[in-house]
């Protein structure tokens, strides 16, 4: 299914105000979907929270602390086209279904790594999660933005995703109220405890603490993917189709430029995106003074402020094209990490809070841009562009690096403020869809 590029160069405001949002006869299949963006951002959250959860109970460093986000990274990276292949024999419903199935089996792995108490089990876990986000991100993306009017493709996007940041909201405060056992102990107090021999039990217990969370949401995940399995979902285009040309090839993707460039966008926004929300819960205790629990919930604060950029965005497209307001928040985005790193404290921490709303409409943009006129293609490149989460594998640990090397954990956000550069040029001149005249051989 080509998807038109008008909203895009610039549609007048009451041209897009005239389009149906909403899939006519497929709200329920729409809503099921929808629902999947609100239930792969609980995990995401947490991961945020399993950092600096992980710093205490396995006594490790900030760079092996960030291995959570390469492990859960990698597995979008590595599953996200073998997901798409998937998909093109068996269509999208096939991919909800059996990327909720490995979401509910990594959320249930929890248990049996807490009950060892192997750090690495727990990243097999959080991969096996990952990679069943891959394939629900891989399907639920160009579902959405295929299902229904081309020309709201951008707007209806944002709106899925906008549930997204509800389920970052509600895994931030599951990890800080139930995680999160709010007991810090000092350097003496770990000497006294080692003297005891009750530090030990002190940190099995902390890794327990993992446990019930984790198993409630694998029975959601499993929940839902009955329900999925039991409706009837729409065939999008190309879906039934069995030709090479009906599915689309890689190959073909070299056509279209604006297509790699939001690849590429998408790397640095994901990298900016998690390396933020990791490092903030640090950031606060550092500099503010805070406690964990403190920040954890300062963290959720500013997750709130993503969702309601992600809702107030998506009015805003109304009537400004969506590559025009993300290069706006973008530039906004540039200032207030410039402050972070610059006006460590009180200053830094609030800048680096309200990043969150300018960064709320991104990665939908990017991704419903950079499927612009794609047509067959549409459900590879998509595959791509969930690939590029790999940006948070690669950034957070980069950050990590950073903070330890100049210890300095505001410092380490430099890395986010060169990704916002980038997502803003993008947005500038990159993001207009355009094809090449003469397809690769």
């Amino acid at each position: 299914m080509s998807v038109s590029s008008s909203a895009s160069s610039g549609t007048s405001s009451s041209q897009r105000s005239a389009h149906h949002l909403f899939p006519a006869g497929q709200l329920v299949p729409f809503i099921l979907v929808t629902v999947l963006f609100f239930l792969w951002g609980i995990p995401s959250s947490m991961n945020d929270v399993l950092i600096r959860q992980f710093m205490k109970s396995f006594a490790i460093s900030h760079f092996q602390a960030s291995l959570v986000q390469s492990a859960f990274y990698i597995g979008y990276f590595l599953v996200a086209t073998p997901a798409a292949l998937v998909m093109r024999k068996a269509g999208y419903k096939a991919g909800f279904i059996i990327g909720l199935l490995l979401f509910g089996l990594g959320d249930f792995l929890f248990w049996p790594a807490a009950l060892i108490g192997r750090y690495e089990f727990f990243l097999l876990a959080l991969f096996v999660i990952a990679s069943g986000l891959s394939f629900l991100e891989t399907a639920s993306n160009p579902f959405i933005a295929q299902l229904g009017d081309p020309d709201t493709s951008e707007q209806r996007l944002n709106f899925s995703q906008a549930f997204n940041p509800f389920g970052a909201i509600s895994g931030a405060w599951i990890g800080t109220t139930f995680i999160f056992s709010g007991i810090e102990l000092t350097p003496a107090e770990i000497t006294v405890r080692e003297a005891q021999n009750t530090y030990q039990a002190y940190l099995k217990t902390e890794t327990l603490r993992v446990i019930e969370p984790y198993l409630v949401i694998g029975c959601i995940a499993f929940f839902w993917a009955f329900l999925i399995w039991r409706t009837k979902f729409p065939s999008i285009q190309g879906e039934q189709g069995n030709s090479e040309k009906e599915h689309g090839r890689f190959r073909e993707l070299l056509r279209y430029p604006h297509f790699w460039l939001a690849v590429v966008a998408q790397f640095f926004y994901v990298g900016a995106q998690v390396g933020t929300w990791s490092w903030f819960i640090l950031y606060a205790q550092r500099y503010a003074h805070q406690p964990e629990k403190a920040a954890g919930y300062l963290l959720t604060g500013s997750l709130v402020v993503f969702g309601i950029g992600r809702f107030l965005s998506v009015y805003l497209m109304r009537f400004i094209a969506p590559n025009k307001l993300m290069s706006a928040y973008g530039l906004i985005n540039i200032v207030l990490v410039s402050i972070g790193v610059l006006v460590p404290g009180w200053t830094g921490l609030w800048a680096l809070f309200l990043t969150s709303f300018f960064m709320s409409l991104m990665f939908p943009t990017i991704f419903a841009l950079g499927l612009k006129g794609l047509g067959p293609n549409t459900k590879i490149g998509g595959s791509l562009l969930v690939m590029a989460i790999v940006g948070g594998a690669v950034l957070t640990p980069m950050m990590g690096l950073i903070s330890e090397r100049f210890h300095s954990i505001a410092l380490a956000y430099s890395v986010p403020l060169v990704a916002y550069i980038v997502i803003a040029l993008y947005s500038l001149l990159g993001s207009k869809p355009r094809q090449t005249l003469i397809a690769p051989a």
